[in-house]
């Protein structure tokens, strides 16, 4: 479907802009006082979405390097992801406020990576219940600190100040549907693959599914959890019956399953050359030079993903 309306939301360090009126200033105390341009697209009818850059995380982005999204019921909103900070989802508050004036009701976090979940406060203050798969908990008290710890010296203290570690307040362990009025969400729990904590969403009215990190276009996949998980659950990602797809990074939307092509080119692509090197008796130090690098020119952020992929990779496949 193609994108015929861009909504935008302007904030400043000052004030929020949205629906030609000023709100109450949404920035923490000494945050970036340097405006944020936030657009959302209209993908289909009540989904909209915001496309992050294919970049790491910096202050010159302000995180904001993961795809967002929300779907608007006839009572509430849904929001997918909460962004790479505060900045970011204070803007992302203020693009929803001028598409609608009902209720963000649900948070939804698609896994437990910084880019997807520095947001999180900032819904949480508005009364949003925030909603993640049942490992989430868990990964976020193992990885919290260091995310804290180490995207402070990433992003700087500006665009850090009040970032918190908030967990879901309600847990997915296998499928659970979320009424936003007249318009009901499947979420979905999968096992091991991005993470171990990967969730995904589908709008049945539109046939949209927001598939977080579980599909990754332009942008490499990043292996946080299983390739073989990853790999064997493809057939299962590709059999939902959905026209179009938000990647958790990469185009809005894309059409569906065809969005995955290039994801599954990598891994067969990956996994084979691993497997080879491990056949031949090739120690890890080598192979993660070579692994997947017959893929390098397909993909942005190859060379800042790559070894870490097959060195995951090396350690699953070597005991298959």
């Amino acid at each position: 479907m193609p994108i015929d309306r861009v909504r935008r939301g302007l904030v400043t360090g000052f004030a929020c802009v949205g629906a030609g009126a000023a709100l109450p200033c949404c920035f923490p105390h000494g945050a970036l006082a340097a405006a944020t341009d936030f657009a959302l697209s209209e993908i289909a009818d009540g989904v909209f979405a915001f496309r992050g850059k294919n970049e790491l995380m910096t202050p010159g982005n302000e995180g904001a390097i993961c795809n967002l999204g929300i779907v608007v019921g006839e009572e509430a909103v849904a929001a997918i992801d909460s962004g790479g900070s505060l900045v970011q989802a204070h803007a992302f508050i203020a693009a929803i406020r001028e598409v609608t004036q009902k209720p963000i009701r649900f948070l939804i976090n698609t896994h437990m990576h910084p880019d997807h979940i520095f947001g999180n406060a900032a819904f949480r203050d508005i009364g949003a219940t925030v909603v993640g798969h049942r490992n989430l908990p868990r990964a976020l008290e193992a990885r919290g600190a260091f995310y804290l710890r180490n995207y402070h010296n990433q992003l700087g203290d500006a665009l850090m100040e009040g970032v918190e570690i908030v967990p879901p307040a309600q847990l997915v362990a296998d499928r659970v549907e979320l009424d936003l009025g007249g318009r009901v969400l499947d979420l979905r729990a999968w096992k091991a693959a991005h993470t171990d904590n990967d969730l995904t969403v589908f709008d049945a009215r539109t046939r949209m599914l927001l598939a977080g990190d579980l599909v990754f276009m332009e942008h490499l996949p990043t292996l946080d959890g299983s390739l073989l998980g990853w790999i064997r659950q493809m057939d299962a990602l590709a059999a939902i019956d959905a026209r179009s797809a938000v990647p958790g990074h990469g185009p809005v939307a894309a059409r569906w399953p065809d969005a995955l092509a290039a994801q599954r080119r990598y891994f067969e692509v990956l996994a084979g050359d691993v497997r080879q090197a491990i056949a031949e008796g090739r120690p890890l130090a080598e192979t993660v030079k070579t692994a997947g690098r017959s893929e390098a020119s397909k993909w942005a952020l190859f060379d800042e993903y790559n070894e870490r992929n097959a060195t995951a990779a090396y350690a699953e496949l070597e005991w298959e």
